[in-house]
C-alpha cells in the first residue's frame, strides 16, 4: 500500500498503537519534500512533505529512504538516536543514479546489490535508444552487441551471449529465438519501455540456468500497479536510413482500477556505409537492412487496498531483411530474404499482502507466448521458426524472521521451438523446467548479508532427430578439391532419433555488501551456477545461414578414421556447464564523485561452444557465403560451409568494468568507463567473437531548457581470435547531442538532434558474424521531438 502524504496516516493511527515520526533533510539541515521513506516490515511507504516530515504508525522496523538526486539510505529504527519517538534522517547528494531494481525479488537499488546491476531509465533510455536492444545498450559497461546489420542484434554481457544471457518482459522470458541465431531479432521494443536492467554476471538464483551469464530486463507498465495519470510519446526521423519511428504510451484509472496502452511503429531503408560495405563491392549501402516494425499492448488492473491483479495482452509485428543472407539468382542479381515476425503474447501479474503470521506477500507473474518467424525467399515461405512459451512464477515472501527478509520462488517453464524448413538446422523439441529457489538477506550493522539457493529439473525431448550422412572434406589447397561433388552436403541417408535428457541444475550464492565509510561500499559475491545445454546445442545438424556454418550439435560426434570424416551418435553423458564466479565491486556514491569498479572472475567447467573441425560440406542452396575466413581461403571455398560441432571444455573469463561520474559545476558533468573481458579455453586457445578493450568518455552541459552531451568511444583491436576467425582493427566513435525542452506544458515537451559517428568512420564489429558484409552506420542525423505529461 502506498499513501501519500501525512495527514492520512495519521488519521488511521490509533492513540494506543506505537509510532515513529521524522524528517527528512539535507546536509545543511533544509527539508526535502518528496523523499519516499519504506516500511519493507509491513510494505508501507510514505512520502515527506514540504517540511520533510514523515509518521508511521506502529513499529515500522527498517526503513529505507529514497529521493531523486540523494544517495538511499537504510536506517535501523531500533538503532535509532531518538527523543519520543522521532528520528532526523541526512541524506547526502550523489551523482550516481540509484534506481530500485525490479528484476530482483529483494528491493535492491543499484548500489545497494552484492552482485553488479545496472539500470538505464529515463531520459538517458531515451537518448541511447535505438532500433535493437543490443544497439540500445553497446554503451554501457561490460555490454556490448552481436550487431547484425541493425536491424537484429542481442546484448552480450561479459563475453556471453546466446543460450547464456536471458532476455525478460517484466522478469518472464520474451521468448523468442534470439537466443538460437544472431539474425533473428528480440521481439521488444525500447521506445515504449520505463527503465532496462542488466544483472552481469551468473543470475541462475533468481531466473534459472539459462542467465548463467547474465540477465537483460524490460521492465514496462503493461500490467498496472498504481492509476496515477501519466504517459509519454516520441517522434523522429534518422538520415543514414530514412528511418521514420513513432511511439506512445500512457496510464490513468480511478481508485480501485487502472488501464494501460501503447503502440509504436518504425519504417527504415537500407543504411548507409562510410565505405563499400563488401569488399569488391562500390556499393556503400548494406544491402538487405529495411525494416517495417509496428506493435501494440493494452493492460488493466484492479486496485485493492492490499495489492492488485491484472492482464495485458501484446502483439508485435516485424518485417526486415537478413543482411548477409541473399540468394543468388540467373542474371546475377540476388533475391533479399526477408523476415516476417509476429508475436502474441498475454501476461498476468498480481501481488497481495497477507495478514499472516508467517507470510507477508504473494507475488504471482505468468505469461502465455506465441511467436513465429518466416523468412520469405523469392515471395514464398523458405524457413519458419517459431517459440510457444507458457511461463508462471510466485515468490512467496515471509514476514521478517530475526531480521532476515526472504522467500521462496517457484517457477515454470516449458517451450515448444520449431523450425521446419530447408534451413532449419535444429529439430523441432521441447524443452520444460520446475524450479525452486530460497533468497535471503538480513544487515548485520554496516553488513548486508545475501544468500541463495536454486534447483532445477530440465528436461529436453525431441523426437525427430535427424543424422544425415554428408559429405565432409579437409581443404589441402589442391585444385582438385570437393568441389566437384556435386550433391556434397545433402543428405543420401537420413536417421531418425528419439531423445529425452533430464537434467538437475543446483546454484548456490552468497553475496556481502560493507558500507565501510559513509558514501562508500565494497560488495562481494561468491557462486556456483549450473546450466541445461540448450536444444539448439545438444541437437543441431544441419546448414546455419546465420552464422554461416554447417553446426552440428554435442549430441554428435565426428569420426576421423575412414577416408572421409562420418558423423555418428554419441554415448556419452551429456554434462551440466557448471560457472564458478567471484564478483568484486567498490562504489563511491555520495558527492561531486562517483565510481563505480567492478572486477570479476569466471570460471566454466564443460563450457559449450562450436569447435572448428577443419572440414567443409557445400550448400546446394544458392547462398552467397562470406565466411570469416582468411582472404584468400574465402574466395576458394565461397560455395562451401566450414563445419562445426559441439563441444564442451573448461573455460576462464575475467575481466573489469569502470565507471567515474564527476560534477564540474552546477551546469557541467563528465563521465568516463571502461571494459574488458578475456575469454579462453583453460587448455589453451582463444573463443570466438570476444568483445574488445574499451574506453569512452562524456561531457554533459544541462542549464535551464538546454541540455547537450558529446560521447567520444574508442574500441581497441581485437587480434586474440579462435580458428577460423579473423581479427579486426579498432575504430573511434564520437556522437553529439542538444535538447530544448519547449517553454511550455511544464517543460515536458523537448526538441532534440543527435549526429551519430561525427567522423564518418569505418567500424567493423568484432563480436558481429556479418562483420565483412555489415559495418556499422556511416553519420547519421537524428532529429525528434518527445513529450510526456
Amino acid at each position: 500500500m502506498k499513501l501519500k502524504g501525512i495527514a492520512a496516516l495519521i488519521a488511521l493511527a490509533s492513540v494506543d498503537a506505537a509510532a515513529l515520526e521524522g524528517v527528512v533533510v539535507n546536509a545543511a539541515g533544509e527539508a526535502i519534500a518528496g523523499a519516499e521513506v519504506t516500511s519493507y516490515k509491513n510494505k508501507t511507504t510514505v512520502t515527506t512533505g514540504t517540511n520533510g516530515e514523515f509518521y508511521f504508525q506502529g513499529e515500522p522496523g527498517e526503513l529505507h529512504f529514497d529521493a531523486a538526486g540523494f544517495s538511499h539510505k537504510i536506517v535501523h529504527t531500533d538503532d535509532r538516536v531518538t527523543q519520543n519517538g522521532r528520528v532526523t534522517v541526512t541524506l547526502a547528494p550523489t551523482v550516481i543514479e540509484q534506481v530500485d531494481v525490479v528484476g530482483l525479488p529483494i528491493h535492491a537499488s543499484t548500489i545497494e546489490s552484492a552482485i553488479p546491476v545496472a539500470v538505464l531509465t529515463g531520459d538517458s533510455l531515451r537518448e541511447q535508444q535505438a532500433a535493437t536492444l543490443g544497439d540500445t545498450l553497446v554503451r554501457q559497461p561490460g555490454v556490448n552487441s552481436n550487431f547484425h546489420g541493425n536491424v537484429a542484434s542481442t546484448p552480450i554481457i561479459r563475453g556471453l551471449s546466446g543460450p547464456r544471457v536471458l532476455i525478460t518482459q517484466n522478469n518472464l522470458d520474451v521468448s523468442d529465438v534470439s537466443r538460437v541465431g544472431p539474425d533473428h531479432a528480440v521481439s521488444t521494443e525500447v521506445s515504449t519501455v520505463q527503465q532496462v536492467e542488466i544483472l552481469r554476471g551468473p543470475a541462475t538464483l533468481f531466473y534459472g540456468s539459462g542467465a548463467i551469464g547474465g540477465v537483460v530486463n524490460i521492465v514496462d507498465q503493461r500490467v498496472p500497479t498504481d492509476s496515477e495519470t501519466r504517459g509519454e510519446f516520441y517522434v523522429g526521423h534518422e538520415s543514414v536510413n530514412d528511418q521514420k519511428a513513432a511511439s506512445f504510451s500512457g496510464l490513468t484509472g480511478g481508485d480501485s482500477w487502472a488501464i494501460y496502452g501503447d503502440g509504436f511503429w518504425r519504417e527504415a531503408d537500407d543504411y548507409e556505409t562510410p565505405e563499400p560495405a563488401e569488399e569488391g563491392s562500390d556499393s556503400t549501402t548494406v544491402a538487405n537492412s529495411s525494416e517495417e516494425s509496428s506493435g501494440y499492448t493494452l493492460g488493466g488492473s484492479y486496485l485493492l487496498d492490499n495489492g492488485y491483479i491484472g492482464l495485458s495482452v501484446g502483439r508485435l509485428d516485424r518485417e526486415y531483411g537478413i543482411p548477409g543472407h541473399s540468394h543468388g539468382e540467373e542474371g546475377g542479381e540476388e533475391e533479399s530474404v526477408l523476415a516476417e515476425l509476429e508475436q502474441d503474447r498475454y501476461q498476468l501479474q498480481s501481488e497481495f499482502e497477507i495478514a499472516s503470521s508467517w507470510l507477508r506477500s504473494i507475488r504471482t507473474s505468468a505469461a502465455y507466448t506465441d511467436y513465429t518467424h518466416a523468412e520469405i525467399e523469392a515471395g514464398t515461405v523458405g524457413t519458419t521458426f517459431s517459440n510457444e512459451t507458457t511461463e508462471v512464477r510466485m515468490d512467496l515472501m515471509h514476514q521478517t524472521w530475526h531480521d532476515w527478509q526472504g522467500g521462496i520462488n517457484l517457477h515454470y517453464k516449458n517451450s515448444e521451438v520449431a523450425a521446419l524448413g530447408e534451413e532449419a538446422f535444429t529439430p523441432p523439441s521441447e524443452s520444460e523446467t520446475f524450479a525452486i529457489a530460497l533468497m535471503e538477506e538480513r544487515h548485520f550493522g554496516d553488513f548486508l548479508v545475501q544468500l541463495g539457493a536454486r534447483a532445477e529439473q530440465v528436461t529436453i525431448t525431441a523426437d525427430s532427430v535427424l543424422l544425415p550422412t554428408i559429405e565432409a572434406h579437409l581443404h589441402d589447397g589442391t585444385e582438385d578439391d570437393a568441389h566437384d561433388h556435386d550433391h556434397a552436403g545433402e543428405a543420401s541417408v537420413t536417421r531418425v532419433f528419439d531423445v529425452e535428457h533430464e537434467f538437475t541444475p543446483v546454484s548456490l550464492s552468497a553475496g556481502v555488501v560493507w558500507d565501510f565509510a559513509p558514501g562508500y561500499n565494497l560488495g562481494v559475491s561468491l557462486s556456483r551456477a549450473q546450466r541445461a545445454p540448450s536444444a539448439a546445442e545438444l541437437l543441431s545438424f544441419g546448414p546455419h545461414i546465420g552464422t554461416r556454418t554447417y553446426e552440428i550439435g554435442a549430441l554428435f560426434l565426428e569420426d576421423l578414421s575412414g577416408d572421409e570424416a562420418e558423423f555418428a551418435l554419441s554415448n556419452a553423458d551429456i554434462q551440466l556447464e557448471t560457472s564458478n564466479n567471484i564478483d568484486l565491486t567498490f562504489r563511491k556514491f555520495e558527492g561531486d564523485l562517483g565510481i563505480v569498479l567492478n572486477l570479476f572472475y569466471n570460471q566454466v567447467d564443460d563450457y559449450y561452444y562450436q569447435r572448428a573441425t577443419g572440414l567443409y560440406t557445400e550448400f546446394s542452396h544458392d547462398h552467397e557465403h562470406d565466411h570469416d575466413h582468411a582472404d584468400g581461403d574465402e574466395e576458394e571455398h565461397a560455395d562451401e560451409l566450414p563445419i562445426y560441432i559441439g563441444a564442451h571444455a573448461d573455460a576462464d573469463f575475467y575481466g573489469f568494468e569502470a565507471q567515474g561520474i564527476l560534477k564540474l559545476s552546477q551546469a557541467w558533468q563528465a563521465s568516463v568507463f571502461s571494459d574488458y573481458v578475456r575469454a579462453k579455453l583453460a587448455d589453451g586457445g582463444d573463443l570466438p567473437r570476444t568483445p574488445p578493450k574499451r574506453f569512452g568518455f562524456d561531457i554533459d552541459y544541462q542549464t535551464g531548457p538546454w541540455s547537450a552531451n558529446v560521447n567520444w568511444t574508442y574500441y581497441a583491436e581485437q587480434d586474440k581470435v579462435a580458428a577460423l576467425e579473423t581479427s579486426t582493427d579498432g575504430y573511434d566513435l564520437l556522437a553529439a547531442s542538444v535538447t530544448y525542452r519547449l517553454p511550455f506544458a511544464g517543460n515536458a515537451l523537448a526538441l532534440f538532434a543527435k549526429v551519430e559517428n561525427i567522423t564518418d568512420a569505418e567500424a567493423r564489429v568484432h563480436t558481429s558474424f556479418i562483420k565483412d558484409v555489415a559495418p556499422l552506420p556511416g553519420r547519421n542525423f537524428r532529429l525528434g521531438l518527445r513529450g510526456s505529461f
